[in-house]
């Protein structure tokens, strides 16, 4: 079944190799550009989710808080909160799980095209799928004085530097592509935060010793993979290059929804105090009244003498 994906990577890898002059570590940056750019809406999907999480962490702590006794209404509280959210919990999973394979096939295609057994020359001729390339087996497993098919301690002695780089890379690649996790509501640390923080140093370490045990061809591979993921998060916007020196991009404040607008506000605002000054209004009417008893004399008096000055109706 796997090779249903690992047949056509060796043919693309090797269909390269012929193109290119025989050149198999140029063959090899550009099949692996390639395979990334193919997998750029996955990433970015899987980038998108990871982010949505992210923005849920506060409210699904509440939750944790609120029903830290009860499991069954918890589960029903988070996914209540994903619903009205739009968020899939595995929506992160998913495109993962599709790179997989991919990235598997990959460095499994690496290590077939580095063949220098009989045997292992003749696996790769079967799995050329163009009739007349596996003509171009064995594959030159040499370039710049270093045997591709070797690792690094059997090697010249700067060889060495590659697994330094697979370890720089990937160490890069983890502070500008992974967004930082931010602290909880009281300001102490996340424990993910940490957690990822771990994971990433234990990769990097891990690769480190991969690149001493494995070829020269695979450490290639693994430089030129992460550079170009950096690259690629680049492009897409999602890079944080200001995190090498300390200074991470600025976050905007989340506008809340329940905030009016100004337009609202100042409209609000003007009718408030119109209200308030003809309240104030009636209520100083009767004080002025109360306070001022010639006024109400005078209006008295100015009314006898108009009903006089009214001309009397003639009767028969």
């Amino acid at each position: 079944m796997f090779d249903l994906i690992l047949n056509p990577f060796i043919t693309i890898l090797s269909l390269f190799y012929s193109v290119f002059g025989q050149n198999i570590v140029l063959s090899i940056a550009v099949f692996t550009v390639l395979i990334r750019l193919a997998t750029s809406p996955l990433l970015l999907q899987q980038h998108r989710s990871t982010a949505k999480m992210q923005e849920l962490q506060p409210k699904l702590r509440k939750l944790q808080e609120k029903y830290k006794n009860d499991r069954e209404k918890l589960a029903q509280a988070q996914m209540q909160l994903y619903k009205e959210a739009g968020v899939n919990p595995l929506g992160g999973c998913l495109p993962l799980l599709v790179q997989l394979p991919i990235f598997l096939a990959m460095y499994q295609t690496i290590i077939h095209a580095l063949a220098n057994t009989p045997y292992q020359l003749i696996d790769l001729s079967g799995r050329i799928l163009f009739p007349g390339l596996d003509n171009i087996v064995p594959i030159q497993n040499m370039w710049a004085g270093l045997d591709l098919t070797l690792p690094p301690t059997i090697n010249p002695a700067y060889a060495l530097v590659l697994p330094v780089l697979v370890m720089i890379t990937q160490w890069v690649s983890y502070k500008v592509t992974v967004p930082e996790i931010p602290p909880n509501e009281d300001g102490t640390p996340n424990p993910m935060a940490q957690t990822t923080k771990t994971m990433a140093n234990v990769m990097m370490v891990m690769f480190g010793l991969f690149s001493l045990s494995f070829s020269v061809g695979l450490s290639i591979y693994f430089v030129v993979s992460n550079i170009t993921g950096m690259v690629q998060y680049t492009l897409l916007g999602k890079a944080d290059w200001g995190k090498l020196v300390g200074k991470p991009k600025l976050q905007p404040a989340p506008v809340p929804a329940s905030a009016p607008s100004n337009k609202l506000s100042t409209a609000s605002s003007v009718k408030a105090v119109a209200n308030n000054a003809k309240a104030s209004n009636k209520a100083n009417a009767p004080a002025e009244a109360r306070s001022n008893p010639m006024s109400g004399a005078i209006n008295k008096t100015e009314k006898r003498k108009n009903n006089k000055m009214r001309p009397r109706s003639q009767t028969n």
